[in-house]
């Protein structure tokens, strides 16, 4: 049981100025949940949140004397910024040291994977929760998965298709996808192995409008989630190609929004496949703009954290805690379907 169960304090978002930072900022304020924004850069915060609305904090993750000030007496902080390799372990050392919650929206399969192996322990003994990944690439794939295995425990095969028609990347994506060279890695045999090279190709009929698509296999921290709490013996994601040339092409544009939230026209896809003894199920969810959607999916763990009834500690997934097709419902998607 938390220390902070059933308040509604204050919550910390760091990397606040950046473009998934704003989106969550936003959302948090949609929910009645107090922002602090928090960044690097004073005059980046105050240009992103003019007007003073907005209790705003510089600081960095080599200065953990500015971080701490920041969080003082904040319920939960939200990490918008990566690279996660670099900025996971210090910001959850001063969440963990401000008594808050900490999440954090991590692609990257080595720091949702050092969050679970380092922040176990200590967060539990703190009555505290840490839930790593819990963006689009991770977290809602986990919930996807745990929604479609039902009552299942376990699963022969999942596979899950992330279907995206355009992949616009932001600067924050740029520059992580450059830092996390990792080798990738599914499950196989129960365990995590190395992605096969070259990556399994695979065609995929999505809902409308994405339809069909020709995939190929990129595993994101879905993997590390989805083996931290269930029992499959052989774990495959797939993405869109097109999305894939998307980002790894230089001249590819940020996203620009289209809307006076901000959300652009990106429309997605998730499914997820699951398999036992013979018999199939899956979730599939529908959606627009990866980055805008984000803001939702972890902000919605942070309000069901506060709101008290979460019986856990530790560093943990969201299929983990959470009734994962009751969340997943909670979500402004344009579709979900669990059979």
């Amino acid at each position: 049981m938390s220390r902070v169960e059933g308040s509604k304090g204050r919550v910390a978002v760091f990397g606040a100025a950046g473009h998934t930072g704003r989106f969550v900022v936003d959302e948090l304020l949609r929910r009645g949940l107090p922002p602090v924004a928090v960044g690097r850069r004073a005059e980046a915060l105050e240009a992103a949140f003019a007007g003073g609305t907005v209790e705003i904090h510089a600081a960095s993750v080599d200065d953990p004397a500015a971080l701490d000030r920041a969080f003082a007496g904040v319920a939960a902080v939200i990490n918008c910024a990566g690279p996660f390799l670099d900025t996971a372990e210090p910001v959850a050392s001063a969440a963990l040291r401000a008594g808050a919650h900490y999440l954090d929206v991590s692609a990257e399969q080595p720091s949702a994977q050092a969050v679970f192996d380092r922040f176990d322990a200590p967060f539990r003994a703190a009555g505290l929760v840490a839930l790593p990944a819990m963006a689009f690439y991770g977290g809602f794939a986990d919930l996807l998965v745990t929604a479609a295995l039902g009552d299942w425990s376990q699963a022969d095969t999942v596979r899950i298709g992330i279907g995206i028609d355009r992949w616009w990347p932001t600067e924050g994506t740029r520059v992580t996808g450059a830092r996390n060279t990792a080798p990738r890695q599914v499950i196989a045999d129960g365990r995590l192995a190395p992605l096969a090279n070259p990556a399994p190709r695979a065609d995929w009929t999505f809902p409308e409008p994405l339809g069909r698509q020709a995939m190929v296999a990129v595993p994101f921290s879905e993997v590390v989630v989805v083996a931290r709490h269930l029992k499959v013996a052989r774990l495959d994601t797939f993405l869109s190609e097109t999305a894939l040339k998307d980002v790894r092409d230089s001249s590819t544009p940020p996203p620009a929004a289209v809307d006076d939230r901000g959300l652009s026209a990106q429309r997605f896809a998730v499914e997820a496949i699951v398999t036992r003894t013979g018999q199939t199920r899956r979730a599939t969810a529908v959606g627009r703009d990866i980055y805008g959607f984000t803001a939702p999916l972890v902000c919605e763990a942070v309000e069901r954290l506060l709101a008290g009834g979460v019986e856990a500690a530790g560093a943990v997934a969201p299929g983990q805690v959470f009734d994962a097709a009751d969340y997943l419902r909670a979500l402004p998607l344009d579709a979900f379907v669990a059979a």
